[in-house]
């Protein structure tokens, strides 16, 4: 028994025009709508609605709307693509409404406590970030956390090398290196910046005094401070480097590194032509993603 399968060609004409006038008549009115309550709540206008309530029913409306309009255009082939529409549908509502609605704010004075509310103000805000020093220096402190990153490549493929070799108890050590990662960064902080590095009783001040420190205040200084944040959290999330870089070193192909033992390569000259270029892409996807959450440091700083 064969099972005819009807693409979009089978489909009447009129259908598929139907389906086009309802998708374009939905996203019309959505956009009009959209365009509407910005031009009434920058005051340009004196017809809008007085929260965003109706725009969120009428992206719901639209989001039915698209819906059947690609049953009607694609027929049964139409059924494939409603799989992927809710994941589009949460893209648009929870990332690119986000960024219009923050550029939206950014425009605007919105003082939470005063009366009269939000008030446009064009690029005032751009202008006074550009020359608040709080601005630059908290820049200038994600451009230390951004280097760090590299030193924590470092060490992290050092630890993927280590735990891919032959050593005892390898998997034990897979566990406890990928234990920080477990934990939750503001338990990290509390754990290490409020156990181990408090200045009084604190096991690293502790050591830190029979060395010859006589005030071992971590957090006393800037200078110190970020030095302090960036060991919290780099313990926690070199271990996510690890774990990726070792999957990796994992998935190389055996007949390059046999191939090189037979040619009489160095451990040095395996690394660096072979065990390096071929770890590459992971390479790079590890750091960006390492950027990313570098980029919200906050939890940790809190």
């Amino acid at each position: 028994m064969t099972t005819t399968y009807i693409g979009t060609d089978h489909v009447p004409a009129q259908q598929k025009t139907l389906g086009r006038v309802i998708i374009f008549i939905a996203t019309i009115l959505l956009v009009a709508l959209f365009l509407i309550q910005i031009l009434y709540k920058t005051d340009t206008i004196t017809l809008g609605f007085e929260n965003w309530r109706p725009t969120l029913y009428a992206y719901l409306l639209w989001s039915i709307a698209l819906c059947w309009g690609i049953l009607l255009i694609k027929g049964d082939r139409g059924q494939r693509a409603l799989f992927v529409l809710p994941a589009f549908l949460f893209t648009i509502a929870m990332v690119i409404f986000p960024l219009i609605f923050s550029v939206y704010i950014s425009l605007h004075d919105w003082n939470l406590s005063a009366f009269e509310g939000q008030k446009f103000n064009g690029l005032d805000n751009f202008r006074a970030l550009l020359v608040d020093e709080y601005y630059w220096n908290s820049m200038l402190n994600m451009v230390y956390y951004l280097v760090a990153i590299l030193f924590e490549y470092a060490i992290a493929f050092g630890l993927a090398l280590l735990l891919n070799s032959q050593i005892v108890a390898r998997k034990f050590f897979r566990v406890v290196f990928l234990m920080p990662l477990m934990l939750s960064p503001v338990a990290v902080s509390w754990m290490l910046g409020k156990s181990l590095m408090e200045y009084r009783f604190g096991p690293a001040a502790t050591l830190a005094r029979h060395l010859g420190w006589e005030s071992p205040a971590f957090f006393s200084s800037p200078e110190i401070a970020r030095f302090s944040i960036m060991v919290l959290d780099a313990w926690t999330f070199i271990p996510f480097m690890m774990i990726m870089l070792l999957a990796g070193l994992q998935a190389l192909p055996k007949e390059v590194n046999e191939a090189a033992k037979i040619d009489g390569a160095t451990g040095w000259q395996h690394f660096w032509k072979i065990t390096f270029p071929l770890m590459l892409p992971v390479s790079v996807t590890a750091t960006v993603i390492r950027i990313i959450f570098k980029l919200k440091l906050a939890d940790v700083v809190i």
